[in-house]
């Protein structure tokens, strides 16, 4: 078995809809079928018991040791925790050779299991150890290590349920919510809202209190010292017990309390001065500790904090009996579990000792022995969910205490006997104000119900029935992309969006260029849904990209496809037949939001199947308006484009909505150009999709032309004394035939073409390409273009040569090494009332060279 490439499939693509790990595999003749492999299966399973049926549902042959690598991937991922649920083993055409996926939630983890389940596979084929325990573990430290804390997971999974994409910015807690201009960030329990001076101030303990005295909420008085005897002179002023915490500190981190004497005070203080050179004494307050989370305007979660302790049994010692505490399985180290493991550390110590007690001492049978007073859980404390019991004025001096800060999330601490009663009434106060609170005592509290916070955040953040989206539209297929990619952008710019694009041409923000070359794979699509200033977004989804990584987006409102023709990269990356590139460019349609659009032509055949893939409603579009898809789809009552006589219709049902003069659509010459006129109609349908205003898409077809500054390289039109030049990034068999059929339909005394071919095409699709033009052109200037793509010199000239072997009715032929002087050449030939068709290669760079020339003839 040789694994010869492994890559990261982030976004819906050819397999499924999952993120997935995805692998080409060749297995030797014996391993295509493990049975053959005697004792394989068995030895396997023993290495991994847990590793599953290895079949398919419903699959009942043999399987190949690709079938058993996906499956372990798979399981080692699932027995480590991670929620994932699919895998797929696909053989090739090619002997022996399997795309293998399977489904990840962090990519990390995903790869590392791909690792070690080839390991695996590898062990139970040679018969040696594996250690399933240390491969587990391995998955384990690493996936905590780089999901999302309980925190931000919990936001994260509600903004999920209503739909709100999200995109982590960081691998910490950085992350983005929806797209473009309506896109917000958090980070953890932190919103893009949330003021850096209210902050600032949540951090200065003493500023904090200050403030909440000045709104009259009850707060413990205290004093700012810088060292220990001052300290313990504001204690004894303050009156004993007294609290002491860093000045500016979070997450229980150096605080102690219930201080009553001068040895216990100078044992701790030197844990608060580790902290901030300025520590705070302030009065302890009798009571139990509560954490409040106010979110906005409410109080939505309330706890009761327990300090961490022991209770004694009368055999253990009181280390032994912390490890017996932190060898419960919620506990882990830091946030990634639901509680933190206890710390025996110098204020543990500290606290034992007022007890009587040393960390070897055993305390007798049901002694209840506190190791640190404060109960955070950050430091080994434990939770009790009482939200439902929170008094409403108590709730209010919550809302009150984030109010007077400034955050629009906070942990509002509060000390008191019981959270029945109002703060006034038992002498109780509020102790700290936090901003980025925790969520884990919320979420899963130790004792009661977990509460829907997350949730409560992110309806906090958009308004109900918001899905942050804003309209994305995808266009497939195997020629028009650019062209319909750049009219549908118009159209929305026309209705007023600001409009992220991207094409081979680039990525455009509101009609700039902020990228160069070939832009049209996920990585340019997600840096538009990134941009503030996208309102929309237009994006150009070739092959490539949709097998390199799959989509940049989880759905989308409005998938087009032009078409599926011959000869667009096939027998690449196992893309052998037009069935198998249709099968790839559905995952466009495959992927459309239910409330969206499918534009698909209703000519193609292979198109026209994809309609049943569509989640949403699909829109035929076609120049036959008697053709049988159309007429059904009619009938149906659905929406549907079409030509008839000189105009472009838009019906839904029989019912005529719009009828546009062809002679109104200027890219399309009239009508004289067909594949334009295909253009126009689809980019006419994906409008009508977005419910852009009718009046918006005639202004848009009117004033919308196909020149080298609007669609570089797509029938860009020149004058060149007297002879029509066209230049044209028309590059396989269904482009050149298209193009053939639009020149037939202008004027002209004698015809030629310049053309090349990439190396990177089968040698029968570069043939048909000469093939086709050798029909319809006097003269043809054959040149050998940038880059050959693995082909050696002169072989696709060759190609070339061969197609035009038997043509019709070109006379000359002539090779020239390089693309401008092929130009030139063909230039210098022309006279008043010929046609030039230049296929260009170094598309921005030829059209510019050609402008050059006409405008200087």
């Amino acid at each position: 078995m040789e694994i010869s490439r492994i890559r990261a499939l982030r976004g819906p693509n050819l397999w499924s809809r999952h993120t997935s790990i995805e692998a080409v595999v060749t297995c030797a003749p014996a391993e295509r079928a493990i049975s053959q492999l005697q004792g394989l299966e068995p030895r396997l399973r023993a290495r991994f018991p847990d590793i599953g049926a290895m079949r398919p549902i419903g699959y009942a042959g043999d399987i190949s040791l690709a079938h058993a690598l996906a499956f372990s991937a798979l399981g080692l991922q699932a027995q480590a925790g991670c929620p994932v649920t699919y895998c797929h083993a696909a053989a090739m055409a090619e002997e022996g050779v399997y795309i293998v996926t399977v489904e990840y939630t962090e990519e990390a983890v995903g790869r590392l299991a791909f690792e070690l389940s080839e390991a695996l596979c590898r062990a139970a084929l040679d018969d040696t150890p594996f250690d399933l325990d240390a491969a587990l573990a391995r998955l384990r430290e690493l996936d905590e290590d780089v999901r999302l804390g309980p925190s931000t997971g919990a936001i994260a999974q509600a903004a999920v349920a209503r739909g709100i994409p999200y995109r982590r910015l960081t691998e910490g807690s950085l992350i983005q919510f929806g797209w473009g201009s309506r896109q917000r960030r958090i980070q953890a329990a932190e919103t893009d809202n949330t003021s850096a001076i209210a902050e600032t101030i949540a951090q200065d303990k003493d500023l904090t209190k200050r403030l909440l005295d000045s709104a009259c909420v009850p707060v413990p008085i205290g004093r700012v010292v810088t060292g220990p005897e001052e300290g313990w002179a504001a204690a004894c002023a303050i009156g004993l017990p007294v609290v002491v915490k860093p000045k500016d500190g979070n997450q229980g981190k150096g605080v102690t309390v219930n201080i009553n004497t001068r040895e216990h005070f100078m044992a701790v203080y030197g844990s608060a001065a580790e902290i901030s050179d300025e520590v705070l004494v302030e009065r302890f307050i009798t009571g139990h500790d509560h954490r409040f989370l106010v979110v906005g305007n409410q109080v939505v979660a309330a706890a009761r904090r327990d300090s961490p302790h022991v209770i004694g049994d009368g055999v253990h010692s009181v280390r032994e009996l912390v490890d017996q505490v932190n060898s419960d399985p919620r506990r882990g180290e830091g946030h990634a579990t639901s509680l933190t493991k206890v710390r025996l550390d110098e204020i543990a110590i500290a606290r034992l000792g007022i007890q009587g007690y040393t960390v070897d001492s055993v305390p007798p049978k049901g002694a209840h022995v506190v190791l640190r007073n404060n109960a955070n859980l950050s430091t080994g404390g434990t939770a009790t969910d009482v939200t439902d019991d929170v008094h409403p004025e108590l709730a209010a001096r919550a809302v009150d205490a984030a109010h007077m800060i400034g955050l629009d999330i906070c942990g509002v601490d509060v000390v008191c006997e019981s959270v029945l009663k109002p703060l006034e009434e038992q002498g109780g106060g509020i102790v700290e104000v936090n901003a980025a609170p925790g969520l884990r005592m919320h979420l899963n509290p130790s004792f009661g119900k977990g509460r829907a916070v997350g949730e409560a955040i992110v309806a906090s953040m958009f308004c109900e029935g918001d899905d942050a989206r804003i309209p994305v539209v995808a266009v497939t297929g195997t020629n028009g992309k650019t062209t319909t990619v750049r009219l549908i952008a118009h159209m929305l710019r026309q209705s007023g969006k600001r409009v992220g694009m991207t094409n081979t041409d680039g990525v455009f923000v509101e009609g700039q260029r902020i990228d160069t070359g070939d832009c049209s794979g996920p990585k340019s699509a997600r840096n538009v849904l990134l941009h503030p200033d996208v309102d929309a977004a237009v994006f150009e989804t070739a092959r490539g990209g949709l097998l390199r990584e799959g989509l940049g987006f989880d759905r989308c409102k409005v998938a087009v496809v032009t078409n599926i023709g011959l000869g667009d990269h096939l027998g690449l990356n196992y893309i052998d037949t037009v069935d198998d590139l249709a099968a790839l460019k559905r995952v466009v349609v495959q992927n459309v939001a239910p409330d969206g659009h499918a534009v698909l032509n209703a000519c193609d055949a292979k198109v026209v199947e994809m309609a049943a893939y569509c989640p949403g409603k699909v829109i035929f579009f076609g120049s036959e308006r008697h053709h049988p898809v159309i007429a059904a789809h009619k009938a149906q009552g659905h929406r549907t484009v079409y030509v008839d006589g000189g105009d472009i219709v838009a019906a839904e049902g029989e019912a005529e909505v719009r009828r546009i003069p062809l002679g109104q659509v200027r890219m399309t010459l009239g009508g004289k150009i067909g594949f334009q006129v295909d253009n126009a109609m689809a980019s006419l349908a994906a409008a009508w999709a977005l419910d852009i205003d009718w009046e918006a898409i005639q202004a848009s077809l009117r004033g919308f032309d196909n020149d080298s500054a609007s669609v570089p390289g797509r029938f860009n039109r020149f004058d060149f004394k007297g002879a029509t030049v066209i230049a044209d990034y028309g590059h396989n068999p269904d482009a050149i035939q298209a193009l053939v059929r639009a020149v037939e339909a202008m004027p002209a005394k004698r015809r030629s073409v310049v053309i090349s071919a990439a190396g990177d095409r089968r040698d029968e699709d570069i043939r048909q390409q000469t093939e086709i033009l050798g029909d319809a052109f006097d003269d043809v200037v054959l040149y050998q273009d940038q880059c050959q793509r693995g082909r050696a010199d002169g072989e696709v000239l060759a190609l070339l040569r061969q197609g035009l072997s038997n043509a019709k009715r070109t006379s000359t032929v002539e090779e020239v090494r390089g693309e401008f002087l092929a130009i030139d050449n063909a230039l210098a030939r022309l006279n008043t009332g010929d046609l030039c068709l230049i296929l260009v290669d170094q598309v921005e760079e030829a059209v510019a060279h050609i402008a050059q020339r006409a405008a200087s003839a």
